[in-house]
């Protein structure tokens, strides 16, 4: 690795209702009547002289007879109950009464796992029944897409937080019934509304969230007497510093960071996202950031180049050498633990947040989220299910069903969720970075298919890597070829300038 290679800071670029008359109560019997053999009062005497009760006494048959008063106060009650039925009967929350069934695909939960969800939402939606289909994650969105496009495809399905653009004309806005705006910004992180947020209308709910962190062997770090970094120049020089090569082959036996190649490292885009972004590369007008991206891909290709490196693409892939005990820092997310506790049960390893940028600690952010298929035939039941999955007491289930299989559950993707994963070490780092992470269409393990828009742009990716590893750190024209392949896979799906 190149010691003069220096991670630079980013360049700047650019309505009242009357009440009805009282009727009248009928005749007091205290009263006494009057002699109806007199003579008929004058009309200037029969308006009273205003100093004594004056007793009016309808003849029978008139409006105010009492037989008549009856049958007003029956069908003012007959009226008054039937508009308690109808209230009663309206549905509430615009739920409708005719019996569905939604099918709800996804992709890494069993259904045993989610059941317990369904039953919760099918107890007070006695009309809907929740038909969930676990799908096989290889070339997912090719059928998905083409399920739908046949009329068969499911009512609410999952997606990358990334294949918006791809798969818009394929979902449907979330109406204020589900979420407003305001609370959507309210309850998810800013990432979020950067995603899933076009012209204002909100295109899915969010049932978990990830971020690129930094793994750490601990006892790799004693042995070289070096603290964990926080920033690029220390993570630079601890990865020196724990490198051991052979003394007679020059060959990496122990190795201080895994960074770049493309070959033989897990999440590699998504690592190369996280330099551009703390770079202040944006992705949606990514060619006008070339010298950013440049200072990007030399510094990350440094850590592979002889004679000083610190890695190389004949070593294992890096999440079999971390679990080996034969990687010191490793980039992955909150689903590498899993893998590499299965990989080695007995590896004593810590989460840290990813090294920052002279204090700019973005890094990447990476989920699925649930959408409602625009071509579902029952939309109004499925916005209703929705609403039931942007509820709290739903994410807190969630996990709480998730955690029963695994060391900790579907990591929260609501901010107000945050801190009550505050004491667990191996979950809550991944959460922390989330009020500062940035999506990136170079987004490892998607599986969006050959011509999905995370493969297509990976593509372009790899070969600047390459090039730049191959010029020994010389980026400008592998930058070039990326800003014109970028531009070319954006504007397929109208994104970009």
């Amino acid at each position: 690795m190149d010691e003069n290679v220096v991670f630079n800071p980013p360049s700047q670029n650019n309505q009242e209702t009357q009440q009805p008359p009282e009727a009248p109560s009928g005749e007091d019997p205290n009263v006494p009547t009057p002699d109806t053999t007199d003579e008929a009062v004058p009309d200037d005497q029969a308006e009273g002289d205003g100093t004594e009760e004056e007793v009016v006494e309808e003849a029978p048959g008139g409006f105010f007879s009492g037989g008549l008063i009856k049958k007003i106060l029956i069908g003012l009650g007959v009226f008054i109950l039937l508009i308690i039925v109808i209230i009663i009967l309206i549905p509430k929350g615009g739920q409708s009464n005719k019996q569905v069934t939604l099918t709800w695909w996804g992709l890494w939960e069993d259904s045993s796992t989610m059941q317990p969800l369904i039953l919760d939402f099918e107890k007070t939606h006695p009309n809907i029944k929740i038909t969930y289909v676990k799908e096989d994650p290889s070339q997912y969105d090719d059928q998905l897409q083409a399920r739908i496009q046949n009329g068969n495809g499911p009512d609410i399905f999952l997606y990358h937080n990334t294949w918006l653009p791809m798969l818009i004309s394929d979902l449907s806005p979330l109406p204020s019934s589900v979420i407003t705006p305001d609370e959507f910004k309210q309850v998810y992180y800013p990432v979020m509304q950067q995603d899933l947020v076009q012209n204002g209308a909100i295109y899915g709910i969010p049932m978990e969230a990830d971020t690129l962190a930094l793994f750490v062997n601990p006892s790799l770090f004693q042995d070289a007497s070096v603290q964990v970094p926080t920033n690029w120049d220390q993570f630079t020089q601890a990865a020196k510093s724990i490198t051991v090569k052979d003394s007679t082959t020059g060959k990496i036996k122990t190795a201080g960071a895994a960074l770049g190649t493309d070959n033989n490292i897990t999440h590699w885009p998504d690592i190369v996202s996280l330099l551009f972004l703390q770079q202040g590369v944006q992705m949606n007008n990514f060619s006008s950031f070339a010298s950013n991206e440049s200072s990007a891909l030399q510094f990350y290709t440094s850590f592979a180049i002889p004679s000083n490196n610190v890695w190389d693409n004949t070593l294992d892939d890096s999440i079999l050498a971390f679990s080996k005990g034969n990687l010191a820092m490793y980039f992955g997310y909150s689903w590498d633990v899993f893998q590499i506790q299965q990989l080695n049960p007995n590896l004593n390893f810590k989460i840290y947040p990813v090294p920052n940028l002279y204090g700019k600690s973005t890094t990447v952010a990476s989920y699925w989220v649930n959408g409602v298929s625009s071509k579902s035939p029952n939309q109004q039941e499925a916005m209703e299910f929705m609403q039931f999955l942007s509820q709290k007491s739903t994410a807190q289930e969630l996990y709480t069903q998730t955690a029963k299989i695994r060391p900790f559950g579907e990591l929260y993707a609501r901010k107000d969720l945050q801190q009550s994963l505050r004491e667990n070490q191996l979950a809550y780092p991944f959460v922390s970075q989330l009020d500062n992470a940035g999506s990136s269409f170079f987004a490892s393990n998607t599986d969006d298919g050959d011509t999905g828009i995370n493969t297509q742009m990976n593509n372009y990716l790899q070969t600047a890597v390459d090039t730049t590893l191959s010029n020994q750190g010389q980026a400008q024209s592998p930058v070039q070829d990326l800003d014109n392949g970028v531009t070319q896979v954006l504007q397929k799906y109208g994104q970009g300038q």
